[in-house]
């Protein structure tokens, strides 16, 4: 190698050179490439011994690959593998070495810049005699650098077969060689890090296959219905995916839904409630058609599947049976809210009606209504006649008895009951009409106060207390006691006006609430509720006949709900003395047990 004159030499070693180098490319692998690199250093370009430092994630040095000519008896530089080196000291060491192009020559006599932790390995070779000769302790390093300047590792060869220290062709040669190792070295990086990337890839489509397999069968085997729901474009809102159970339940085929969306199905009432449940975690209680033209409640929760990438795909909708629930639901609220005898709303629903009507402002008798406070709304699932603001809601969920369920309930689109006034909308005063005398003057109740606009109607209050009921309950006893007072319920139910109130106070005692309506028209509401009342009614094959004796009172905005039933049960005491009937001495004595 260092016969430099002779051309015949360096031909022969750019043959060795394009061996070597055509050895790097062949490598598959980065140990492979990094084996090559040494092996090539070893014996295309004249050392003994040569070893690889490569740069670590963590920026520290790590001997990879090493390789001698003859292996020494010790071990030789083999026993370096593994071992690493700070990035720290290698710099240092790089710096203080003499530049022969890009090569980094450091001389025996400098061993001291050589820091504890850089691995080293000097063998025992022959001392130098001339200037020129190779001492054992020498060191020659080549760095490599990637396309973009970052350090790759470093490549040290040991002992010259030539004995010399390296001359101009040589070095040069292992500049080349460091040039060509540097790059095989980077490509074999980027095919393991292509590798490890296309092992991920398939590993986490293998994961992803196995998770939509997994939710294919969760949802399409759900005993629940699913439903996903597209979120963009043309389709938006549409049912694209339906699970069996939600077929089932709905009583439609899966190609039927699938091309329908929830604003489709869902009952008017709860379509404004539909809209305004959150997509994200969005819950809603309300009612969806069936096929059969019917309505099934159901629960639906929200939940928004998000690519990584783009953002929310679609959304997934669980569908929840709880017909059976609301079903029974409302039959608590009707338990609590009516007579379990007659199906007549009970004491407490009577008040609680009233008190939804009235408020605490009063008004003068005769006094125009006026627009004041808002008032509750109808919940929509309950009629008329069943509805408790106070019982329907209690044991909801999210519910409150003064502001009305959160999920599932709202406004009726007709409208609240009567004069029914307490939390939306607008409230109208109830006001006691004017009672005209003789001379014309509006006659006054006691709580007038002021001057006031004469009007006609109002909410009556008629009290009714059943006469001669006693005596049929203590000869045909209780059994018959029961079936009269569940004629007389449906008599009077019978008699009033759509949306009044008959309830049952207990006993025999019974209640009619009718708003708007004028003192005349009470009167003639009295006289068709005792007609109703007084014909014959045969139980249990006999006859038997019952009086009634009626009160009527008047509520008004500003008076108590004991206030209101007091002047009506006084009013129907007047008119049972002045008919000469039996006056009971205790007022709460009652001849009939309350039902429930």
């Amino acid at each position: 190698m260092e016969a430099e004159s002779e051309p015949y030499v360096r031909l022969a070693t750019l043959r060795t050179l394009h061996r070597v180098v055509a050895d790097l490319n062949a490598a598959r692998s980065l140990a492979g490439t990094l084996q090559a690199v040494v092996e090539g250093a070893v014996h295309g370009l004249g050392f003994d011994a040569a070893a690889v430092s490569l740069v670590r994630p963590d920026g520290d040095l790590v001997v990879a690959a090493v390789w001698e000519l003859e292996e020494s008896p010790m071990g030789g530089p083999s026993v370096l593998l593994g071992q690493v080196g700070s990035r720290e000291s290698w710099d240092r060491l790089l710096g203080v070495s003499d530049h022969w192009g890009t090569l980094r020559f450091l001389p025996y006599d400098r061993g001291w810049a050589v820091a504890s932790d850089i691995p080293r390995w000097i063998g025992d070779g022959p001392l130098p005699v001339y200037a020129n000769d190779w001492h054992p302790a020498d060191g020659l390093l080549a760095p490599m650098y990637s396309a973009g300047g970052d350090l790759l590792g470093v490549l040290s060869v040991d002992r010259p077969r030539s004995g010399k220290r390296p001359g101009a062709w040589t070095r040069e040669a292992l500049e080349m060689f460091s040039l060509q190792a540097s790059i095989a070295i980077g490509n074999a990086r980027l095919r393991a890090e292509m590798q490890r990337a296309l092992a991920r890839l398939e590993k986490e489509q293998q994961a992803l296959r196995a998770s939509e397999e997994s939710f294919r069968q969760a949802f399409e085997y759900a005993p629940s219905g699913m439903a996903i729901t597209e979120l963009h474009g043309a389709g938006r809102g549409q049912l694209t995916r339906v699970n069996d159970a939600l077929c089932r339940l709905l009583g439609r085929p899966r190609a039927v839904l699938r091309q329908q969306s929830f604003a489709d199905l869902v009952h008017p009432e709860d379509r404004a409630l539909l809209e305004r449940t959150s997509a994200e975690s969005g819950r809603a209680e309300l009612r969806l058609s069936r096929r059969d033209g019917g309505y099934q409640w159901v629960c639906l929760r929200n939940s928004i599947v998000a690519d990584a990438a783009e953002g929310p795909s679609f959304l997934l909708t669980h569908v929840e049976d709880i017909e059976d629930r609301k079903r029974h639901e409302l039959q608590l609220a009707h338990r609590a809210s009516h007579d379990a005898l007659t199906g007549l709303p009970n004491g407490a629903e009577l008040k609680a009606r009233l008190a939804r009507r009235l408020c605490a402002e009063p008004q003068p008798v005769g006094a125009a209504a006026k627009s004041g406070e808002a008032g509750y709304p109808q919940p929509y699932g309950y009629p008329a006649d069943s509805y408790s603001a106070h019982t329907a809601y209690e044991g909801l969920e999210g519910a409150d008895p003064h502001t009305g369920p959160v999920h599932g309930y709202g406004p009726v689109e007709g409208g609240p009951l009567p004069g029914f006034v307490a939390g939306y909308g607008e409230h109208v005063h109830a006001v006691v009409p004017a009672e005209y005398g003789p001379g014309g003057d509006a006659w006054s109740a006691p709580f007038r106060s002021g001057p006031a606009t004469p009007v006609d109607k109002g909410l009556a209050v008629l009290f009714c207390d059943l006469d001669g009921f006693k005596s049929i309950n203590d000869r045909f006893g209780h059994n018959a006691g029961d079936s009269v007072l569940v004629e007389v319920a449906r008599r009077l139910s019978g008699a009033v006006r759509d949306g009044d109130t008959v309830a049952r106070l207990g006993g025999d005692e019974f209640v009619v609430l009718a708003d708007g309506i004028g003192r005349e028209e009470a009167k003639d509401l009295a006289h068709r509720l005792r007609n109703a009342i007084i014909p014959p009614m045969r139980i249990d094959g006999r006859a038997m006949r019952v009086g009634v004796s009626l009160g009527i009172g008047w509520a008004g905005c500003g008076m108590s709900i004991e206030e209101v039933l007091h002047t009506a049960d006084e009013r129907m005491y007047d008119e049972k003395r002045a008919r000469g009937g039996a006056v009971r001495g205790a007022r709460g004595e009652r001849s009939h047990r309350r039902a429930g």
